[in-house]
């Protein structure tokens, strides 16, 4: 049966938006509900806020410039987002008691990280070997940790899937991630050091009781990598990909892996592309043109929204997610 499901963005800027975006995921992804994200809270709520947060080790604080290691404790701001994923999790547990079946958890991965987040002494993780080897372990360690807590949480759950977010990787190998001036850009990370880094935390999530995943909505990203450092799972906008990553996509399917196909607008849409119509057809089109028979892939294909609906409003973010469940329930 073909599935739907969130990326995990919603909007909201409050405690009552974190409730009630909880309550919608719920009961509109019966088939694999998420985590809610809500970054309008500010940059404490944030992919890198978030990513932070479940960080062993490493303390942070926030710079006028965005997010720093401090080399030693946790500023009073890593504290802040490390209470907020808290106290989703305490919302979680609380409208969640008796769910079973699968579940889903998001955090930013090590190679986005290590291009948002400052060393100690200024500029990007990137720039230090070393930093970034530590963070993408402190990382694996935080993952660990975190799959185990919500497992805790959601004791009658099956099947936990953990998805890393990885936005930044396509622009980290080809060094496009500008420098601290801005006139310069890191260096390249090649492939194996990439790989590694992802494996690490992709292993430590499989070995907490996860099924790991990578999701990006950037075009250029290595789907063959992914899946080499251990990803069960890819989530793409599939609008991004090109012929390549389309191979790669049925690649995944034929292995028997899952792939999450983002096809509904993250914004209010007008007119037949918003339609559940339009979206199926889109959808089995694209199985037309690996030469994919729906019926030996429909366990492992699911629907989702293209991106994040953080920027959406809260009627488009209900929406977009009701058009991703009947999408997969009519291509079922």
């Amino acid at each position: 049966m073909t599935a739907a499901t969130g990326i995990g963005s919603m909007p909201g800027d409050d405690a009552a938006a974190v409730a009630e975006a909880t309550r919608t995921v719920l009961d509109s992804l019966p088939d694999l509900p998420h985590l809610v994200e809500l970054p309008g809270r500010g940059a404490t709520a944030s992919m890198t806020g978030r990513g932070l947060a479940v960080l062993a080790e490493l303390g942070a604080d926030l710079q006028p410039a965005g997010w720093r290691l401090t080399g030693g404790g946790a500023g009073v701001d890593h504290r802040r987002a490390r209470s907020l994923l808290a106290q989703d999790l305490d919302v979680l547990e609380e409208q969640a008691q008796g769910l079973t079946g699968a579940f889903k958890i998001q955090v930013a991965g090590p190679w986005t990280l290590a291009a948002t987040v400052e060393r100690p002494r200024g500029d990007k993780l990137l720039a230090d070997a070393g930093a970034r080897r530590e963070l993408a372990q402190a990382l694996a360690e935080g993952v660990r940790d975190h799959v185990r807590d919500v497992r805790r949480r959601l004791p009658d759950v099956t099947r936990l899937v953990v998805q890393v977010d990885e936005p930044a990787l396509a622009a980290v190998l080809d060094a496009r991630v500008p420098t601290a001036s801005g006139f310069g850009r890191h260096r390249t990370v090649h492939p194996p050091e990439a790989s590694n880094a992802l494996g690490w935390v992709l292993g430590a999530a499989t070995e907490a009781g996860g099924e790991a995943w990578v999701h990006t909505c950037a075009a250029g990203t290595p789907l063959g990598l992914l899946r080499g450092a251990g990803a069960r799972g890819l989530a793409v906008d599939l609008s991004l990909m090109t012929a390549a990553d389309h191979d790669a996509l049925g690649e995944a399917l034929e292995a028997g892996d899952s792939v999450v196909l983002g096809v509904v607008p993250t914004t209010a849409a007008a007119g037949p592309e918003a339609g559940e119509r339009a979206l199926v057809e889109r959808v089995e089109r694209w199985l037309d043109m690996l030469g994919i028979d729906p019926g030996t892939v429909s366990g492992q294909l699911l629907v989702s929204p293209a991106c994040g609906l953080a920027g959406a409003d809260v009627a488009w973010s209900r929406r977009a997610l009701a058009l991703s469940s009947d999408t997969a329930r009519r291509l079922s």
